[in-house]
């Protein structure tokens, strides 16, 4: 396994509030609105409890909760994609509106995938973040 993970990211607001906002990912829908979530992902669904997008070149990718650490962990596992993948988002509260959050992927793929994919997981997870830590503030924020 491979571990990626993400820069820390700060969201304004405590941490049952924004994990409240991630354990539902109908709550998602706000990076619909976001030209940088759009120019990458296509077709983007969303459930209580699952996400499903398309990428180009990858096709439909989808992920899903599978654990739930009330106001500090969300455990997830990628579906639609031949190789194991889970991810987790980490949150921790360090002042009354100020919550720490932290992606988590692990990979289980063959050296070779490995090599022509593992720049793209390094970047990707920290865009994530970003875009989630930005539409989480911009949501707060209005």
């Amino acid at each position: 396994m491979t571990t990626y993970e993400s820069d820390i990211r700060t969201i304004s607001s405590n941490e049952e509030v924004v994990f409240g906002l991630l354990s539902d990912l109908n709550n998602l829908q706000l990076l619909k609105d976001d030209e940088r979530v759009q120019e990458k992902l296509k077709d983007l669904t969303f459930d209580t409890d699952s996400c499903s997008f398309t990428v180009d070149m990858l096709g439909n990718i989808g992920f899903r909760i599978i654990e739930r650490e009330p106001s500090s962990t969300i455990k997830m596992e990628v579906f639609n994609v031949p190789m194991q993948l889970n991810f987790w988002i980490q949150l921790k509260q360090v002042a009354e509106n100020d919550t720490k959050m932290k992606l988590t992927l692990k990979a289980d793929f063959p050296a070779m995938i490995k090599m022509m994919v593992d720049g793209k997981l390094k970047e990707g997870i920290n865009t994530i973040a970003g875009y989630l830590a930005d539409g989480l503030n911009k949501k707060l924020n209005s």
